[in-house]
């Protein structure tokens, strides 16, 4: 089971300060003590460099490895008492403050986050003011990823109200979370119920959400390789040929794809596979003039009467 964000910011912010008293730990005994995996703490190794004592870039901590060892090559120079400045203050205090709204939160993590902002509050004396004139509402993806974080942590399982874009409709399905990542948008990875199989649902897609007594209980697979995109077309997934005008160049950029051929208009002749020729049906909405699907016929058929269906409906309504 993959951990959720609270715990592994939890095990970074340890991950700091074990660091420094053992310049040049093993990656293995710092996994082993950390209860991870050697790839996973790599992972969090990644992350720490981009890490530093200011919002302005300060100091970031100088930390890598050569896959057997790890050195932190800066140590003393951010271990100076942090000082904030004024719109720093301001900014951590209206987040902070923010964050404990969240629905989802661990009683026990929301105490530790106002008490933190209590002290922060005192810390910044004048500064502080003006954070109690602003505040920040999330939208309902925020509840969303609170839900699903609180269901991994607990491992329960979840009601969803899921929209679906490929067939246009809303289902209700139970399921069993995974993991978070982000790759563009924030996704989570679960094991479905209704279809008994790895889903990936995107959090703003979430129409309802309920965490449900049941334990979660997904089968043990294997995480998949994210580093090159949520999309790994196989070759033997249908192929599918689109051509874009200008103004469609990013479905290029957006979509892997096999070849991108220029057309003498400016845009692209685009072939690329998919294991579900119908969702390209959305794009071809979204693309307007600006693009058709070229092959397999029977989609391209079918995205022009879709386009149709839009269009009658539209102007039933007008």
């Amino acid at each position: 089971m993959a951990a959720n964000a609270i715990d592994q910011t939890r095990r970074m912010l340890s991950l700091v300060t074990y660091l420094r008293e053992r310049p040049g730990a093993h990656v293995g005994d710092v996994a082993r003590a950390f209860g991870i995996t050697e790839d996973e703490l790599i992972s969090d190794l990644d992350v720490l460099p981009m890490c530093g004592t200011s919002f302005r870039g300060g100091d970031l901590l100088d930390i890598d490895t050569d896959g057997e060892r790890i050195w932190w090559h800066n140590p003393d120079d951010v271990a100076e008492p942090l000082r904030l400045a004024a719109d720093e203050a301001t900014a951590l205090l209206v987040a902070a403050r923010a964050v404990a709204t969240l629905p989802g939160l661990r009683e026990g993590d929301r105490e530790a986050l106002l008490r933190a902002t209590a002290k922060l509050e005192a810390a910044a004396g004048e500064a502080a003011g003006a954070s109690s004139r602003l505040s920040v509402t999330f939208e309902s993806e925020g509840g969303v990823f609170a839900e699903v974080d609180r269901a991994i942590s607990e491992r329960r399982r979840l009601w969803l109200r899921y929209y679906s874009p490929a067939r246009d409709e809303l289902t209700e399905r139970e399921v069993d979370p995974i993991r978070l990542f982000a790759v563009g948008h924030t996704y989570m990875e679960a094991w479905c119920r209704l279809s008994e199989a790895r889903r990936t649902f995107r959090l703003d897609r979430v129409a309802e959400i309920r965490l449900l007594d049941d334990p979660s209980a997904p089968p043990e697979i294997e995480l998949r390789d994210l580093s090159e995109g949520l999309v790994h077309p196989s070759a033997d997934d249908p192929e599918v040929v689109v051509e874009v005008g200008p103004g469609g160049r990013w479905v290029a950029e957006y979509y892997p794809h096999d070849s991108a051929e220029e057309l003498p208009d400016g845009g692209l002749r685009i072939t690329l596979r998919t294991p579900d020729p119908a969702s390209l049906r959305r794009l071809a909405l979204r693309l307007g003039g600006e693009g058709r699907i070229v092959s397999p016929p029977e989609l391209a058929a079918s995205a022009r009467q879709a386009a149709r269906e839009a269009l009658a409906a539209y102007e039933a309504r007008a």
